[in-house]
């Protein structure tokens, strides 16, 4: 696997992982992207963040809707579960256990 998938994987995660703490269970890229920078020295783009949450949304857990120049994306019951540990999802790092 390159640094690159590596990358990518952990976003993916850190993504559903800011989204299920959300008390809606919604959040908008921008605000995602802020959070992959300025927490865990995720360098992206918006452009970069909403090609995730579209490969996120293609496997069932977000969905997108676009407001002007953002994505708000709504984490499903799928994604809950990855984050939860409950299923794996191929392409998205597995959470650590709860210690």
């Amino acid at each position: 696997m390159s640094a690159t998938d590596v990358i990518r994987e952990h976003a993916r995660l850190i993504i559903l992982r800011d989204i299920s703490e959300q008390p809606d269970r919604r959040w908008n890229s921008e605000a995602l992207r802020e959070d992959l920078e300025s927490r865990w020295a995720i360098t992206r783009t918006r452009d970069w963040v909403h090609e995730e949450l579209r490969w996120l949304e293609d496997i069932g857990a977000v969905t997108l809707v676009r407001q002007s120049s953002v994505q708000i994306a709504t984490l499903t019951q799928k994604g809950l579960d990855h984050v939860e540990r409950r299923i794996v999802m191929t392409g998205v790092k597995r959470p650590s256990p709860e210690v």
